[in-house]
This record gives structure tokens, sequence and C-alpha cells, in this order.
């Protein structure tokens, strides 16, 4: 059997039996070598290797700025984007949507927009007479748009699997698909709001919107100032999630001051534990990646797509088929340090871009966190909800299917993922 199918089949029989992912990811590695008869020396150098570069300080500062906001400023966002929304039916879950926008360009992550902005938006809407199912459904799905929007973690890691893209092309690339799909879940909202006649709220008088901002400035900035200094090239992606973390301490502390000393001690523990098992899967991808390819595997892989089509259109579309069932089944960075390796020499031949693949794949695995059996997001915000799941699965079907089509828009119209770039440039 080749060594490479060896690391794949591991990684999904362990994760499966429950194994953590990064530990799941190693272990393969080290079978993988063993039956191929590599040094084992390769395991640990190349694991330091995978960790060894600094656009992955990135990563930890990302988490630890959006565990930081997520404590302090989650109603300031709630509350701006109420006061742009909250006059039409179904505001709450346009509100929701928008909310979990803004938080994603602090966040990066899924998961943390599904805890910050659901466990804000869900009682909300529930208060105001929406089926519970409904709030579970949409919070989980506009959480998708924290990897999405940049920064995003997931893109992180792609740029660190590929040498020829930037971190910082990814985050301006794929910030138009973002827009684009919170957007769609907006209009979504809204016309769903009016066929069921949601509530709507007052309309706030022109003082009431200056106040609300006026208190939301602060917590407005951050995303400015993140996404404003990497598509200026004032600082890259790496010093922009420095500044991201002083300057949520800064606004926690001395301005809202919402957040004490003892609290900080939290957020450190929870931004430590998040960070390590990512940093590690960079490591051990890095591994996966030398076993893989050595194997010869992609060449095999390549032969056999060659052998189903020579149209870039069909394998664009087999991809994503491809990657929407790897994303119910696998957690997003694992199924990116897994799959790239393999699928880079593909993208050569058929001339695909790495900048728009990489958004691609991003996109695809994201709508994996609201798909089962995995469907992170959409757990957690059902929990939240304490709605049934397969009503809350039912209405999240069509969210789902907005979410494909946008996808497919992205991966056919390159000019969504290449314009902001080249024009920046």
């Amino acid at each position: 059997m080749n060594a490479g199918v060896i690391v794949i089949v591991c990684l999904l029989a362990l994760s499966i039996l429950g194994l953590p992912i990064y530990l799941a990811l190693g272990i393969g590695a080290l079978i993988a070598l063993n039956y191929a008869g590599m040094p084992l020396i390769v395991l640990p150098q190349k694991l330091f290797g995978g960790m060894n570069s600094a656009s992955l300080l990135a990563i930890p500062l990302f988490i630890l700025a959006g565990n930081i906001m997520s404590r302090t400023i989650t109603g300031k966002l709630v509350q701006v984007s109420n006061a742009l929304f909250g006059r039409q039916k179904g505001s709450l879950a346009v509100v929701t949507v928008a909310a979990s926008a803004l938080f994603g360009a602090i966040s990066g992550s899924g998961v943390a927009t599904a805890s910050a902005i659901g466990g804000t938006m869900i009682p909300a809407m529930q208060k105001d007479h929406y089926p519970s199912d409904f709030a579970a459904a949409i919070a989980g799905m506009a959480s998708c748009l924290g990897p999405i929007i940049p920064p995003s973690i997931t893109l992180i890691v792609y740029a660190n699997c590929v040498t020829d893209v930037s971190v910082s092309k990814l985050f301006i690339g794929s910030a138009l698909p973002g827009i684009i799909l919170a957007a769609a879940l907006m209009v979504y909202s809204s016309i769903y709001g009016k066929r069921h006649d949601f509530p709507s709220h007052e309309k706030m008088s022109g003082k009431e919107v200056a106040r609300t901002f006026k208190e939301g400035i602060w917590a407005l900035l951050m995303p400015v100032i993140i996404l404003g200094g990497i598509f200026g090239g004032v600082f890259t992606a790496s010093e922009s999630a420095a500044v991201a973390v002083v300057y949520a301490l800064l606004i926690s502390f001395f301005i809202y001051r919402d957040m004490k000393l003892k609290d900080l001690y939290e957020v450190l523990i929870d931004s430590v534990l998040g960070s390590t098992t990512i940093l590690m899967l960079m490591g051990l991808s890095k591994v996966t990646s030398y076993v893989v390819t050595t194997s010869g595997l992609p060449q095999q892989v390549l032969a056999f797509f060659q052998k189903i089509t020579d149209s870039r259109v069909v394998l664009l579309l087999l991809l994503n088929i491809l990657f929407l069932i790897i994303g119910m089944l696998m957690e997003a960075n694992a199924a990116i340090v897994m799959m790239t390796p393999l699928l880079l020499p593909l993208l050569n031949a058929y001339g695909i871009s790495t900048l728009t693949f990489g958004i691609m794949m991003s996109f695809n695995l994201c709508v994996g966190l609201v798909t089962p059996p995995v469907g992170m997001c959409l757990l957690m915000t059902n929990q939240i909800a304490k709605a049934d799941f397969s009503k809350t699965l039912q209405k999240a079907l069509p969210l789902i299917l907005i979410g494909i089509i946008v996808l497919l828009f992205i991966t056919y119209v390159p000019f969504t993922t290449s314009w902001l770039p080249s024009l920046i440039a």
C-alpha cells in the first residue's frame, strides 16, 4: 500500500475513533514512515520546521484577540447592527448575520463566532418569539462568516502549506466572497421574516443611532484597524494580530472597563489550548506532506483526474463536491493540511490559481461547520437554543444551499477572489 494512503486512512480511522486530530495525524505519519522504511528522525525535524514560521504567529494572536473581544465587545456589535437593521421584519435574524460578520473580522474563528454572537442573539430571538430551530439555524450559518471574512485562521493554515501565496493576499481575496455570503444571508433573513411575520423593532431616532455608534465606535474600529492595516500594506498579518491583541486589551481594561485582571487568566488558558492544537497540527502537516509527496501519491491523483476529465470546469465541480463531503466528516484545518499537498500538482496541471483555490477550499470547508455529522457550529447554536436538532437542520438546509450557490459563484467567477488583491497590488 502507498505510504501516503496509509497516512490518510490512519487519520480518518483514528479520528472516527475519537482521537484528537493532531494525535491521529502524528500516529498516521509515524506508521507511514515506518512502513516505507524512511528514517524516523524525519518526524521531529519536519515537526519543528512546520512550526518554525513567522506567519504562524498570527494564529495564537488572533485567537487571543478574539477571546478577549468576545467577552467585551459582542454587545456593542449587536447594538450597532440593530441600529442599522432593527426596523425591518425579521430584524434580529438580520442583526445576527451582521454582528457575525463584524465579529468574524476580529476572531477568524467560526466556533468563537457561534459562541459569542449565538450566545447573545439566540436568547434575544427566542424572547421575540422566533422559532428556536430557526434561531439556531441562522446563528449557525452566520458563524461560518468567522473563518471566511478576514482574518481567517483556515487561510493562515492554507498559506503555510503553499509557498507561492501570502496570508495577506488570501485575506484580501476572501473579503468580497465573505461580503457576498453575508449579504445573501441577510436578504434571506429579511424575506423569511416578512413571510412569517416576525416582529420588527421601532425605528431609532437619528440621535439614538448617533449615540449607539458613539458607544460602539471603539469596537467598530478594531476590524477597520486589522483589515485596513493589512489591505493598506501598513503591516503583515502577524503584525496585525499583535496590534489586535494590544488594542483589545486597551479598550477592554481602560475604555469599556468590562474585563478584570482575573478574567485575563481564563482568556489566556483558553487561547493557549486552542493555539497549541493548531500549531501541533501545522508542525505535523510538514511530516505528512513529506510522506505524501515522496510516496508519489499526488502524481497518481493527477493521473486519475486526467483520466476522468480534461475540463477545468468539470474538475472544479468535482473538487467542490469532494470538499463538501470532506467538510461533513473532518475538521477544516486538518482537511487543509491533508489535501493541499495532495492536490498541488493538480492545480498546476490545470492552471488553477492557488489563491482562488485556497479561498474556495476554505469556503467549502466552512460550510462543513453546519453540516452533520461534524457540523460543530450548528451543534453549538442548537445547544444554545435547546432546539430539536432535526428541525434545526431542516431550517438550515436553505441556508446551506445559499452557501453552496455563493461557493459555485466564486469558483467560476475568479474575479471575486482576484479583483481586490490585483487592485491593491
